[in-house]
């Protein structure tokens, strides 16, 4: 069993990582029905949450049945983050996540996400004071470091669980590298067989298919997977890993009607939650992957992703349905 101070998980948990504009909460329901162990919100902007901006606001939405749930926050100014910690302590989550890892421009040009990566002595203060700010678990999403020369895991490993991170998520590439390249573990699995280290050590990064968890969790020994790209219109990866895992067999693939039936779920909770405009088009993004394979595809993917009305979208999806009907998904 794993820990996150109190909250309690199984063996090897996988978590939904937090996602600019796909991790809200009607895809966090799917994943969780799939089962996804732990679901980060969106990140959410502290600058925009004091400034109570609608948007950042917004994402502070959560629901009884994603728990155990974290709202993940980024900011590198001391006040700004420690209000944030208020605010959203009003949400009620399970943990409250520091984003020190997000590549972005726009937020790492102000010193917050990877950013901070260049000044470790803030980010272990900020760490500090949002630990003393709350009796939530405050837990830390990352990066190896900055750049290939100034890669030092170890060391803010130690210094945020001696500060009192209750557990850590480090994603497998430098802010110079943004998602380029491959993954590399090994420094994360250095860190895990720290005997310094006590916390949970997340892996993230590139875990894509069941092999890659199982070499995550058996190769190295880390505590768990964070996922995040992989899970994009597909919420039942969570569930192909963790069948994996128990038969060494890989699940039957999901059928046809499963998928339209889960788009149809998922764009109407974002216009229920979100409203038509951005509901419709927040979730696009996913069609690719929901529908991955079918040949001869373009003309609806291009109808489902142009449409600005979900009339028309639902309406592709029945087509889909009609057209496509005995398509077999490939392993």
């Amino acid at each position: 069993m794993v820990k996150i101070d109190h909250i309690e998980l199984p063996n090897f948990p996988l978590l939904l990582a937090p996602m600019e504009d796909v991790s809200d909460p009607p895809f966090r329901a799917l994943c969780k029905e799939q089962g996804a162990d732990v679901v980060y919100t969106e990140f959410i902007s502290s600058e925009g949450l004091i400034r109570d901006a609608a948007k950042s606001v917004m994402k502070l939405d959560i629901y009884e049945k994603e728990r155990p749930v974290g709202i993940q926050i980024f900011g590198a100014e001391m006040d700004s983050m420690l209000q944030t910690v208020d605010i959203v302590e009003k949400s009620n989550p399970d943990i409250i996540d520091i984003n020190f890892g997000c590549p972005v421009k726009k937020v790492v040009c102000k010193g917050a996400g990877a950013g901070i990566l260049k000044d470790i002595d803030l980010m272990v203060k900020l760490t500090e004071a949002m630990v003393k700010r709350t009796n939530l678990p405050i837990t830390v999403k990352t990066r190896l470091g900055w750049d290939h020369n100034s890669i030092k895991i170890m060391e803010v490993a130690e210094r945020l669980q001696d500060v009192g991170c209750k557990a850590i998520s480090i994603h497998g590439r430098t802010r110079a590298q943004m998602y380029k390249g491959d993954a590399d573990w090994a420094p994360i699995a250095q860190v895990k067989n720290n005997p310094r280290m006590h916390i949970p050590v997340f892996g993230n990064g590139d875990v894509n298919t069941p092999e890659r968890a199982v070499e995550m969790r058996d190769r190295y020994g880390l505590d768990g997977a964070m996922i995040g790209r992989a899970s994009i219109g597909n919420p039942w990866f969570f569930k192909q890993v963790k069948h994996f895992f128990q038969t060494g067999t890989h699940m039957a693939p999901v059928s046809l009607e499963e998928r339209v039936e889960a788009a149809r779920r998922h764009l109407q909770m974002s216009i229920d939650w979100k409203g038509e405009k951005l509901g419709v088009f927040e979730t696009r993004r996913h069609y690719t992957n929901y529908f991955k394979g079918i040949p001869n595809f373009k003309e609806y993917r291009t109808k489902m992703v142009t449409s600005d009305d979900s009339a028309d979208v639902f309406k592709a999806l029945d087509e889909v349905l009609e057209v496509f009907a005995g398509y077999e998904f490939a392993h």
